[in-house]
């Protein structure tokens, strides 16, 4: 049901050392480094993401504030199934954060569609398998 989640972190490069050492002894590894250049207000943005066999499940970003917006990433079966997700919850009090649609910064095949809950969080349907 989870793909994927993400925290903020104020403390980026604590933090990741926080997490390599905790993460290792349970058999994760950090598989992910990237710079988020999609934000004009903060072009350099730091995220990693941390999982097991280099599939990224667990992802943080560096933060401004550490009231920052959580993320979770829902597992779709499908491109309709991503679209449904995204119209229902557009129709029960979220907002728009990124109509449905390929990915490709992410990886090759990457279909996601994202909102914005009523609690304020980024929250996304993905599908892995996108061939459009």
């Amino acid at each position: 049901m989870i793909d994927h989640l993400s925290i903020p972190t104020t403390k980026y490069d604590e933090t990741i050392a926080f997490y390599d050492a905790c993460l290792k002894a349970i058999g994760a590894e950090r598989c992910v480094n990237m710079t988020a250049h999609w934000n004009p207000d903060w072009p350099e943005q730091r995220l990693c993401a941390y999982g097991v066999g280099g599939k990224p499940v667990f992802w943080i970003g560096e933060a401004k504030s550490s009231e920052g917006t959580r993320h979770i990433a829902f597992t779709a079966d499908g491109v309709d199934a991503v679209k449904g997700f995204y119209d229902a919850g557009l129709a029960t009090g979220g907002s728009c954060n990124g109509v449905p649609g390929p990915r490709e910064i992410y990886h090759p095949g990457y279909y996601g569609g994202f909102l914005i809950d009523p609690n304020g969080n980024n929250v996304e349907a993905v599908f892995h398998a996108f061939s459009g």
